[in-house]
């Protein structure tokens, strides 16, 4: 039946994590199939939205140890390579990926749902980083998830490892907002919604702009900015755009009918 879902309807992709006998852990075959739907994902043009969600009652659950313990047993290698690709893909998509959390996140799962660019959780979802518990550490989550975090929460949470609620989750930075879970579909495609009525082209632009400012020394950052914004303007995405503005009707890649 395979780790992961995948479903596309009208230009969404929602690819949930469907391993609910293993918590939706982080293993081979889950990590394999997740990457092949962002592949899918970036390959279609057609395809506005990614969807992260999870079946059952965790989203992710960080490693999975069975197949962890079984490499050090056997002396094979520990890297998750997979992983740390997908962390990069999704950074590095032009399609902005919302995170559905509507489940507990442990581990690498905090890795997983930071990383969206837009994550909403249930409020009564827990979150925790329990590595240090089993003798191990948030190494590879921590390139995605101290970047939204203060140093001093980021230490507390890091060496407790102790479980924290959603809102709490939200507070530190890891995800956008908690609402109650009666209220998250609601939340999602309002969202999503939101996401479809910007140019493709633009998104990827924006999110290029919230990954790589920092990189720039304040000089560079100016002049940087200053040229992807003429870049822009002067794209016929943007020509449609300010068409469509002033004309007063829905810009086309929105797929309105109201043209």
């Amino acid at each position: 039946m395979g780790c992961v879902k995948v479903e596309v309807t009208r230009g969404v992709l929602t690819a949930t994590l469907a391993d609910d006998a293993n918590r939706n852990a982080l293993g081979a075959e889950l990590l394999s199939e997740l990457l092949a739907a962002l592949d899918r994902a970036n390959r279609d043009p057609a395809i506005r939205v990614v969807v992260l969600t999870n079946e059952g009652s965790t989203f992710c659950a960080g490693a999975n140890l069975k197949e962890q313990s079984a490499r050090n047993e056997s002396g094979e290698s520990t890297v998750i390579s997979d992983f740390s690709t997908i962390l990069t893909t999704i950074q590095r998509s032009p399609i902005p990926v919302v995170g559905r959390i509507d489940g507990h996140v442990v581990g690498g799962g905090n890795g997983l749902a930071a990383v969206c660019d837009i994550a909403i959780a249930r409020e009564d979802v827990k979150f925790g980083f329990s590595e240090v518990r089993l003798g191990v550490t948030p190494a590879i989550i921590s390139v995605v998830c101290l970047p939204k975090m203060r140093r001093g929460e980021a230490m507390e949470a890091f060496l407790r490892g102790n479980r924290f609620s959603a809102q709490k989750a939200a507070e530190y930075g890891l995800i956008s907002r908690a609402v109650p879970g009666g209220e998250l579909d609601a939340a999602i495609e309002e969202v999503v919604v939101d996401l479809c009525k910007g140019g493709p082209n633009a998104l990827g632009i924006a999110k290029r702009l919230v990954y790589e400012m920092g990189q720039h020394d304040p000089d560079e950052a100016l002049e940087w900015a200053t040229r992807l914004s003429a870049e822009c303007f002067a794209s016929e995405e943007a020509r449609e755009g300010m068409r469509a503005f002033l004309e007063k009707r829905d810009a086309s890649w929105t797929g309105s009918e109201e043209q």
